[in-house]
């Protein structure tokens, strides 16, 4: 077994590898840029080697500087996680040329399956079924067109090299091809120095479902289950789960065979994933092998038992696979929700700057990964498992140079509903200020109805959001929870503040019983009858609930007790109330005395400044090409210019009819949030 492994990556992946790499008592090299001398995985890492500036064009996916790191370390394997260098056949051969094991599969299958149309061609002759497509390469944008026809739109632009959801655009109809190729072929480019693209028809209300393989170099090769991760958003996963709740055994036994016989066709060694569309008479199409270790490989794990890292790296060594695949049982049920710095109630968007907060849920174990030694933290064990794997920290800084995911929750439970519920209660309790993130996008999915059912689509974002996230509304019986929640913790916090300024002798007599709720655009009025075990609080028409909880004032996280249910809330505080988070809602609620609310409702609506004529920018980027010229007339949809940030092209289009007055920046620009790109008449 190796002594000494290096982590070709960054990130919670890096960690991710050294916890593993740990537990088998192998040392572990990181390497980092300008912008992670003080991330976690140089932290953890036994050693560490600086290799360049904060581009990853210039330090991670530098080959000869990775080599160089290599020899300097003595480092006998390398581990490239996913993304970076991990599908690049030039690094393995780098690596056979030096003598350092690559712990991933071979040269030929990554040249074969990382290219998507020599693993189409391939996966036909290994009678594995395929997309409907032009397998050829396409030359220019009008060309792009032409076949996009032949097809008949929808279409998928697709970067032959792409992977992650990037160089990849859905096509309706020409205009969208042209641009779509454009920035397919730019993104391509830059994320992976292969701009070649192809094009193959969109399936309309696909699932996206996958399933995990393992080889070894001694033609053994088994499949660990499937992962359903139709929950995407721009083609980019943000909620797995494992097993899918659509599948039966019959079309699930039968998509793992034909991904092991893919994997044989290519002499594939090590841990690798195959990826379908099955559409809803469960006949399913291949889409692409990826080469490497998954983001979303923990819920495999957590449902197997098996250490998929561990695996990765005793294959790599040239050990023989110690299971059949008899010996697979898929055991409960597990959910991953990808933490991303971005925010939801601005399309998404890319947020950079620093985690002035990052509390994530406590660990716990359960399940299948107590009893061969998955797990890697000193959690407790519990009928429910939460899993966090991250790479970043508190006082840590985002940065606008790499992905923007900074951490993957994972949650297992014995059946689906419990996962889920482990789920929501694992969202309600993670603390992440300083940055927007999208917390309350995925708590939401948790609670809606289709996800609840397991009939969700790849479909589900666009459908369900078509105007994007605006927030969550809390139904009438939650908001009564909240309500009532809300107005014990004020009176707490009165008591406190009555005391702490020394002003009155009985301080819990003097504080009114009697106050008046106002959130999510209602109002409670409720009175409290306090004793040393928690409140009721009655509500107006007669109803009660009974509060309890240990929470004090200035705590940022209540967990409070209703009427005998938990309920998790994210507390700030506002002038006359709190600033609340729950279940994907985040709410002011104020708590005023009769009195004062007599006097706030008379109080006049604060309105937003006017910005309607102006193109602000959405998120921290880079201009990389402006569209228009003051004077210039711009129709409604029309684009105006991209920004690019994380890796990403976003293209900023008109909202209305206008003359382009003034243009207040260009290309190579590098502009903050809301700064004023150009203004209109």
């Amino acid at each position: 077994m190796f002594k000494k492994i290096l982590i070709a990556n960054r990130g919670e992946i890096a960690c991710r590898v050294i916890k593993t790499a740990r537990k088998m008592g192998i040392k572990t090299v990181a390497i980092y840029s300008d912008a992670d001398a003080q991330a976690l995985h140089v932290q953890m890492a036994d050693e560490a080697v600086h290799i360049g500036p904060p581009p990853a064009n210039e330090s991670y996916i530098v080959i000869d500087k990775v080599m160089e790191a290599i020899r300097q370390t003595g480092a006998e394997a390398v581990h490239p996680g996913y993304g970076f260098l991990s599908e690049n056949p030039k690094f393995a051969e780098a690596l056979e040329a030096e003598g350092v094991a690559f712990i991933g599969p071979p040269k030929g299958a990554i040249e074969s399956m990382g290219d998507k149309i020599t693993s189409k061609k391939i996966a036909q002759d290994a009678n594995v079924s395929t997309v409907p497509g032009v397998m050829g390469l396409i030359e220019d944008a009008e060309d792009a067109v032409k076949i996009s026809k032949e097809i008949g739109y929808p279409v998928m632009i697709k970067a032959s090299a792409g992977g992650g959801g990037k160089g990849m655009r859905i096509a309706w109809n020409d205009d969208e091809a042209r641009e779509g190729f454009q920035s397919s072929k730019n993104e391509a480019a830059n994320s992976f120095g292969d701009d070649r693209i192809f094009i193959e028809k969109f399936v309309t209300q696909p699932r996206h479902i996958e399933i995990q393989v393992l080889a070894d170099q001694h033609g053994n090769c088994i499949y660990l289950g499937e992962r359903e991760c139709s929950i995407q958003r721009r083609n980019q996963k943000v909620v797995e789960e494992a097993p899918s709740p659509f599948l039966d055994e019959a079309t699930r036994k039968a998509m793992g065979e034909q991904s092991c016989a893919l994997a044989k066709a290519v002499g594939y060694a090590s841990a690798g994933t195959v990826e379908f569309i099955v559409d809803g008479e469960k006949n399913f199409y291949f889409l692409e092998m990826n080469t490497r270790l998954q983001v979303e490989h923990p819920v495999t794990e957590l449902i197997t038992g098996v250490d998929l890292v561990e695996q990765m790296i005793r294959v790599a060594a040239g050990e023989k696979l110690a299971m059949s695949q008899d010996d697979i049982t898929l055991t409960g049920w597990a959910i991953e929700n990808r933490l991303y710095a971005e925010d939801p109630y601005r399309n998404f968007l890319p947020s950079i700057g620093r985690l002035t907060r990052y509390r994530p849920p406590q660990e716990v174990a359960a399940g299948p990964m107590q009893v061969n030694g998955t797990w890697h933290g000193d959690a407790p064990v519990g009928e429910t498992a939460v899993r966090n794997d991250t790479g970043v920290y508190e006082g840590g800084e985002i940065s606008m140079y790499y992905d923007p995911m900074i951490a993957k929750l994972c949650t297992w439970g014995p059946d689906r509903p419990q996962a889920i519920e482990a789920m929501r209660v694992a969202l309600d309790s993670f603390e992440v200020e300083g940055i927007g993130h999208n917390l309350p996008f995925v708590a939401a999915v948790m609670d809606h109805e289709i996800f609840i059912k397991g009939d969700m689509t790849t479909a589900f974002i666009e459908e369900q959001y078509p105007e994007g996230f605006e927030g969550v509304s809390l139904g009438d019986d939650m908001l009564r929870r909240v309500a009532a929640s809300c107005a014990a913790m004020h009176r707490v916090a009165e008591i406190r503040r009555t005391r702490v300024s020394g002003r009155m002798d009985n301080h819990e007599r003097r504080v009114g019983a009697d106050w008046v709720v106002s959130l999510q655009g209602e109002q409670f009025e409720v009175s409290i009858a306090a004793d040393k075990e928690g409140a009721n609080v009655t509500f107006a028409d007669g109803k009660s609930v009974r509060v309890t909880s240990d929470w004090t004032p200035g705590d940022q996280l209540a967990e409070l007790s209703v009427d005998g249910s938990p309920l998790i809330l994210k507390v700030g505080k506002v002038s006359g109330g709190f600033h609340i988070r729950t279940r994907g809602a985040d709410l002011k609620v104020h708590v005023r005395s009769p009195r004062q609310a007599e006097l706030a409702a008379l109080m006049p609506e604060k309105l937003p400044p006017d910005t309607s004529k102006m193109l602000l920018c959405p998120m921290p980027g880079l201009i990389v090409t402006v569209n228009v010229a003051e004077g210039d007339e711009v129709q409604e949809g029309q684009a105006l210019c991209t920004v690019e940030a994380m890796k990403m092209e976003n293209i900023l289009r008109a909202e209305k009819q206008g003359i382009v007055t003034k243009i207040n920046a260009g290309p190579g620009d590098s502009l903050a949030v809301d700064d004023v790109i150009m203004e209109f008449e």
